[in-house]
Formats: structure tokens, C-alpha cells, sequence
């Protein structure tokens, strides 16, 4: 059977696209006969992470990581984030000569210039530092491949994103929150935090009423701010599924991110996409015709609220989570390999070895 340690900051009960793509992945490589277990924060004692409460940060003696890595029997091993655990698990692989594969989920030197001021080119030193020695880089889109291997991160391998279309789809009943609202309702899930830039939403010259969906350290400011929309917190499973498929429009007002898992989720339930022209709404939406990208978001809501919502749900049938798991197995497989090879090596050349010290 083959194993993995899968070594992650981000894992339940946090709740956003990462947690959801390390956990579908998880789940799907067991269901294809893999061991995987999981080295997250909530096995550690862990603090909440300054300015961002939801996000606990482990706290472990060094070598405990290394150690559940080699006691879980792994091997490969993937490294998801770059944070606490990811340090240690990376730590413990470069000392013990094993390979390992990581993934570049999170534009962290944008986040830390959007709320610290960090210059970028520090964030992005520590992030060459830290993926370089991985034996591939999983990421989400061509054009984010392209960029990393502009900041000198080359070994670049694609990990897509799919969507659950059992559980994001149309037609599905509207929140009772819904009822009395204006329409259209012009939806925004996700972290409500600086670096998900929701205030261009919410503030948006836009017909309808506006609609935000998730938690987060900004959520307190925005509801000062704007007071006529409607913020229902995080929501998960069915109630999520219903806010998307209630609402006219999913507007993605965010220039940092990734990949965008909630616009595939959005399109599924057929809600056309307004959005920036960025690495993201790019890869995910692109010319297909499912959305709207403009520099003027005001254009971009006013021309995709023209779009049919079959046009989305079409497009969103395009992501599927089994290829996308195929890409992750792929490399982990590859990584699995590279550190068989050295021990079936020392198998073939056992005798020999024995005879070397006498031969000295």
C-alpha cells in the first residue's frame, strides 16, 4: 500500500479553500488504497496566529514532527504549508535525506505587504529558501507555475482544483435570509480579511443587495462600514451550497489569491462571476464566457449580471476533482519512488557491502 504523511498548517476547524483541497485530496487518496495521515495543528498544542485568530499555529518541541513522520511508516511526504509544521516537517527531511514534494497555496508575500507592510521581496527570499530543496512544487494554475519560476522557484508541477457538483449545484432552496432582500443578490464568500480586498466589493457602485458569506479579522470593520449589507458568517455543507445556488452574481473582489476554489463552487451552483483580471479569476474564468472581468468592478458586476446562469454551470463542469487528485498522486508517487530507489538500491548491493571492510 502506498503511504503518505501529509504535513499541514491548515486543517479543520479552519475553513477555507485550502482546508477544503488538503481534506477532498486526503479522502480521495484513500478511497484509491493510499495510507495518509494527516500531521495538522489540532494533534499539537497549538495559539491562535497574531491578527488572525482562526488560524492556530502548532506549538511543538523540534523532532516531534519528525518523528510522527517516521512513526506513521510514510513514504513520501508533502508539505502543504510553510508555516510551523511545515518548517519542522521540512527540517526533518532535509536531515534524514528524504525527498519531499510541497505546495504553493497562498500569496503569502502579497498578505504580509497587505497587512504588515512587509516588503515583498523579503517574503519571497524565505519562500526560495523554503521550497527549494522540494523535489516538485504543486500549484494550481499555469500562470502561477510561470510566476514562481520567475522568483527562481522552477520544479513546478500543475495540482488543479475541482468541485463538488453533487453538492454545489442549482436550483436548490434559497436561505430564508434571502426572502426580503432586494434583487439581485450579489454574493462573496470567503475569509473576510484585508488581503481578500471584500471593502471593493461592498463598496461598489451595484444594483440588488450584497450578500458576505465567511469569517474573519475584518468582519467587525466591514459591518461598521456597511451596514446595509448582509453578513451571515461561515457557513459549510448544505447551508453553503444553498447561499450560492439563493444568490445573481458571485463577485470575487480579492487580487491575491491563488486559485479561487469558491469560484468553481460559485459557477456550479450557476452563479456567473464578476471579478478582477488577475492570476486566479484569469485561470479559473478566463474568456469563457461563465463571468465578467474588468479593472472597473462596477462594469464587471453590470456586465455579468447579463450572463446566463447556464454559462456558468456549464464551465464549472470543466473542474474535476478526480484529475486534479491524479495530478497530486502523480507527484507523491514520483517523490515515493525517489526515496524507494536508494533503499531497493542498498537491497541489490547487500552482499557487496558486507565484503567492503574487509576488502579496506
Amino acid at each position: 500500500m502506498n503511504s503518505l504523511a501529509l504535513v499541514s498548517d491548515a486543517w479543520s476547524p479552519q475553513v477555507n479553500g485550502v482546508v477544503r483541497t488538503l481534506q477532498t485530496t486526503a479522502g480521495m487518496l484513500a478511497e484509491r488504497g493510499w495510507a495518509v495521515t494527516a500531521i495538522t495543528p489540532d494533534k499539537f498544542r497549538s495559539m491562535p496566529c497574531p491578527t488572525y485568530k482562526e488560524i492556530r499555529l502548532a506549538m511543538t518541541r523540534p523532532g516531534a514532527v519528525g518523528r510522527m513522520i517516521e512513526a506513521s511508516g510514510a513514504g513520501a511526504v508533502h508539505i502543504a504549508t510553510e508555516g510551523p509544521l511545515g518548517l519542522a516537517a521540512r527540517r526533518h527531511c532535509l536531515r534524514t535525506g528524504r525527498p519531499f514534494t510541497t505546495s504553493f497555496h497562498t500569496r503569502f508575500p502579497d498578505y504580509l505587504n497587505a497587512r504588515f507592510h512587509l516588503p515583498v521581496s523579503l517574503s519571497w527570499r524565505y519562500l526560495r529558501w523554503f521550497h527549494g530543496p522540494a523535489r516538485a512544487v504543486l500549484v494550481a494554475t499555469p500562470r502561477l507555475a510561470a510566476e514562481l519560476n520567475g522568483h527562481g522557484i522552477a520544479q513546478t508541477r500543475l495540482w488543479s482544483r475541482g468541485v463538488d457538483l453533487s453538492r454545489f449545484r442549482p436550483n436548490l432552496p434559497a436561505p430564508e435570509a434571502y426572502h426580503a432582500l432586494p434583487r439581485p443578490i450579489l454574493l462573496n464568500v470567503g475569509r473576510v480579511a484585508v488581503e481578500k480586498n471584500i471593502e471593493a466589493f461592498l463598496a461598489a457602485d451595484a444594483p440588488g443587495s450584497k450578500v458576505v458569506v465567511g469569517d474573519g479579522p475584518a468582519l467587525a470593520g466591514l459591518k461598521a462600514r456597511f451596514p446595509d449589507a448582509l453578513f451571515m458568517g461561515a457557513l459549510a455543507g448544505e447551508e453553503l451550497a444553498r447561499a450560492y445556488a439563493g444568490a445573481d452574481l458571485f463577485v470575487f473582489p480579492s487580487r491575491t489569491d491563488t486559485f479561487g476554489l469558491v469560484l468553481v463552487e460559485a459557477m456550479a451552483a450557476g452563479l456567473p462571476v464578476a471579478a478582477y483580471p488577475v492570476a486566479g479569476p484569469l485561470d479559473v474564468v478566463g474568456d469563457s464566457g461563465a463571468g465578467a472581468l474588468n479593472e472597473d468592478l462596477g462594469a464587471a458586476i453590470a456586465q455579468a449580471l447579463r450572463i446566463p446562469r447556464a454559462a456558468a454551470i456549464l464551465h464549472a463542469q470543466g473542474f474535476s476533482w478526480d484529475a486534479a487528485v491524479s495530478q497530486f498522486e502523480a507527484a507523491v508517487a514520483d517523490c515515493l519512488e525517489a526515496t524507494l530507489r536508494p533503499k531497493r538500491g542498498l537491497l541489490r548491493r547487500g552482499p557487496a557491502q558486507k565484503m567492503g571492510p574487509a576488502a579496506g
